[in-house]
């Protein structure tokens, strides 16, 4: 992300300052939302109290890791994580809630989940485990601390910051910071690594590239491993916190050097985002480098992909269409009604890159990044990210609204939809000139 779509000047700030900062609660196809006061709608998905595979339950999480907070949920009940599914990660360091399933427990065995910080509270009996399909978006609330003190001041430049994004038909589609890791911003790297198949270093990098801005204890242990190799040390040695990394160590302590069975330790869902982060990463650099050659995002240029967009706003993006010389006035006419979205791909071995201007522009970053645009055979860690697909330039912003301006502090409230990132709206209303010191 090296530009901004809106002018007005940033009102600087923090967030996640307070965990209480920054609450996510999850909105579903049926419009259900998760309410992190614990609030259970009934009849969720067409959910009931006869018995069927899958227990619907809310999940209500306070600074928890989505992956470990379902692997807890797993281990209090006394069965594999693989039976406890989600829709969508949510943030860490925040208050979070959404669905999930559990396959193969009854309503009494999901009351009885004991894990500190984290509520389950069962909903009812389903036919599918949930997923991706369910998910329509997310509505935030978010309190951004050490603002400029003029309130009259903030509250205008981000009423026309707001203005400006609408006008342009949404923020920019980046994938935010949190995709890729803020204090420790190597999960691409990683991705990059697994995908030419690389794995030794994809491990090396996941377990010993220290970063300056995580705790000196890991950033310690993380140097030793790097300096020594010595993974069996490093089992024993490595702060508690890093559990996917003890995950890996324990194996690589006994197989030093099985470093694919070492990622396969790993839940499912995490292994694929290593490769989808870079996947991520190139788009953004897609994204950015439009920007700066001040191409529009909500026009379609020949050479273009264009996507549907559903009644709910959820972009279809298994149907698309390359944008021609014949086809370009009608499809901006589509795109103007907001029945078709501009879009730019997300390489994989699945996917075409644009022609036209911003073929070109694709080419020029894989170039420069060392990455083949040659469609390659997947191996067998990154295959399950690896297909690559189409995302649309911009993300609509919904329901936007300044809940309370004073006190050097800022209240937003928004609903963004699914795969859309709350701290790219706030990097633009922010505008920080340094992300880490600005919580991102």
């Amino acid at each position: 992300m090296d530009v901004y779509i809106t002018k007005p000047e940033g009102v600087g700030g923090v967030i996640k300052q307070l965990i209480d900062d920054f609450i996510v609660e999850e909105i579903l196809v049926d419009n259900t939302i998760a309410s992190v006061n614990g609030v259970v709608p009934t009849r969720v998905l067409g959910s009931s109290v006869q018995k069927q595979r899958f227990m619907l339950c809310l999940m209500v999480k306070r600074n928890w890791d989505t992956f470990i907070a379902t692997k807890n949920v797993a281990k209090s009940l006394g069965i594999d994580s693989t039976r406890v599914q989600f829709a969508g990660i949510k943030d860490a360091k925040a208050v979070t809630a959404q669905h999930i399933t559990i396959e193969n427990v009854s309503l009494e065995e999901a009351a009885k989940v004991d894990v500190t910080d984290v509520k389950v509270i069962p909903v009812g009996y389903v036919r599918e485990m949930m997923s991706l399909f369910y998910l329509l978006g997310n509505r935030f609330t978010i309190t951004v601390r050490n603002v400029e003190s003029n309130k009259e001041w903030v509250g205008k430049q981000i009423e026309q910051t707001i203005q400006h994004i609408a006008k342009v038909g949404g923020m920019p589609n980046f994938f935010g910071h949190q995709r890729f890791g803020t204090t420790r911003p190597i999960t691409h790297l990683v991705g990059k690594a697994l995908a030419q198949g690389n794995f030794e270093e994809a491990a090396m990098l996941f377990l010993a590239k220290p970063s300056p801005q995580e705790h000196p204890a890991s950033k310690q242990a993380r140097q030793i491993l790097q300096d020594t190799h010595n993974f069996k040390q490093a089992s024993e040695t490595f702060p508690r916190q890093l559990r996917f990394e003890r995950l890996m160590l324990h194996h690589l302590a006994e197989n030093p050097e099985d470093y694919t069975g070492a990622f396969h330790r790993l839940p499912p869902k995490l292994q694929a985002l290593f490769v989808q982060a870079h996947q991520s990463y190139l788009f953004n650099r897609f994204l950015s480098t439009r920007l700066k050659q001040e191409l529009p995002l909500n026009v379609a240029l020949v050479g273009d992909f264009v996507v549907a967009v559903e009644r709910t706003g959820l972009p279809l993006t298994p149907v698309a269409k390359v944008v021609t010389t014949q086809t370009v006035e009608e499809i901006n006419r589509q795109v103007a009604l907001g029945k078709l979205r501009v879009a730019l791909p997300i390489v994989g071995v699945k996917q075409k890159l644009s022609t036209g201007v911003m073929g070109e522009i694709e080419a020029e970053v894989l170039s420069a990044e060392g990455v083949s645009d040659k469609r390659r055979g997947l191996n067998e860690l990154s295959r399950v990210g690896g297909k690559g697909g189409l995302r649309t330039t911009v993300a609509p912003v919904r329901d936007f609204k300044i809940d309370a301006v004073g006190g050097n502090s800022v209240q937003v409230s928004f609903m963004l939809l699914r795969g859309c990132y709350a701290t790219v709206l706030l990097r633009e209303l922010i505008k920080p000139t340094d992300p880490v010191e600005a919580g991102f």
